[in-house]
């Protein structure tokens, strides 16, 4: 019999990859029996699986967000989830192995590695390189075919160091101390991370929450992520407000919720916030480029450090990466895959 061709065994469809001596599938967009799962936002974790393998982290985000732990209309809880801590390896069906290790995205994101008929392939998920409290770093795990995302995939992104946007949200705070700093943040990482920035450069002041962020800003202090003093908006005044940091989902910025607020500064916590016209766009008088993803520059380095055989570019910028690849001599192929979104990073 002859052998079979190079990585036949994990293939890409438009709904996810599909490891197929194991039959099961990296973030599925769609309800599959097994799926491996890299972190918790909504266009990589979803309700419904069989079964879910992920760090115990991105398993406790699910439970949250999705309410993968329900039972059914018989009292069971049909879904099954599968703890993989980071740096351990699990067996699964058709003699795959599969590694969890840190992607440096979020609270429990990971890369995963898979291992079978001796080559190796490096599913990344979102990923970025930059130092983050809220989170294990990004680590570089060399194999045959790394599977990277493009989001901020073109040479305009370069995202500054995150100190000197903190001291931008400060220093307009202390500009204006009868008014608040509303910061529009992505509630599960985005919103966490500004708030231990934050205390990371010394800002010890109570930091007030929109009631949506609460639940996941507690499950990041439950797993050992330190945020310092938070009250919800709900349970103070405005005058107790002035002159502090108010954090809230992006689309609160310009809600009748924020009338609550003492005259706020509105602000945005997102990568996309290097286009000033998305800035314009939301009506936002103070852009702070904090991205949880890499920039062109932590992209094209990673794939030099991985030194793959092959790269596959899963969504984002895609053509700038692969056109990249070419022009440096890096095997690389665009994968058409559906269901991800650029979000609010």
């Amino acid at each position: 019999m002859p052998a079979a061709a190079p990585f036949s065994w994990i293939r890409p469809e438009p709904w996810g990859i599909h490891v197929v001596p194991a039959d099961c599938w990296l973030d599925p967009s769609r309800a599959v029996d097994h799926a491996l799962v890299t972190h918790g936002h909504a266009d990589h974790a979803r309700g419904g699986h069989g079964r879910t393998v992920a760090t115990p982290e991105t398993l406790a985000i699910m439970e949250l967000r999705y309410r993968t732990g329900a039972e059914d209309d018989a009292g069971q809880i049909p879904h099954k989830a599968v703890p993989v801590e980071y740096g351990e390896t699990i067996r699964l069906p058709g003699g795959v192995d599969a590694t969890y290790i840190p992607a440096g995205h979020v609270l429990g994101s990971a890369q995963i590695l898979l291992e079978h008929a001796g080559e190796r392939v490096v599913v990344t998920g979102d990923y970025k390189r930059r130092a983050d409290p809220t989170c294990a770093p990004f680590e570089v795990a060399p194999c045959d075919i790394f599977i990277t995302e493009a989001t901020f995939g073109l040479p305009v992104f370069c995202h500054p160091p995150i100190e000197e946007e903190m001291a931008k949200l400060l220093e307009r705070l202390a500009a204006h101390p009868d008014r608040c700093v509303l910061v529009g943040a992505y509630a599960l990482g985005k919103a966490q991370r500004v708030i231990a920035e934050l205390r990371a450069v010394g800002h010890r002041q109570p930091i007030y929450l929109h009631g949506a962020m609460e639940k996941m800003c507690r499950l990041y202090e439950e797993h050992g992520i330190d945020l310092g003093e938070l009250r919800l908006v709900s349970d103070h005044t405005k005058e107790e407000m002035r002159g502090h940091v108010v954090i809230s989902p992006p689309g609160a910025l310009n809600d009748r919720w924020s009338r609550r607020l003492p005259e706020p500064v509105t602000a945005m916590a997102s990568g996309w916030m290097r286009v000033r016209q998305r800035a314009r766009q939301r009506n936002v008088e103070l852009p702070l480029v904090i991205s949880d993803h890499a920039d062109w520059g932590e992209l094209t380095r990673t794939i030099e450090e991985v030194d793959a055989q092959e790269n596959w570019i899963t969504h984002g910028r895609e053509d700038a990466l692969l056109r990249w690849c070419q022009l440096h001599q890096r095997r690389a192929r665009a994968l058409a895959l559906v269901g991800y979104e650029d979000e609010d990073d």
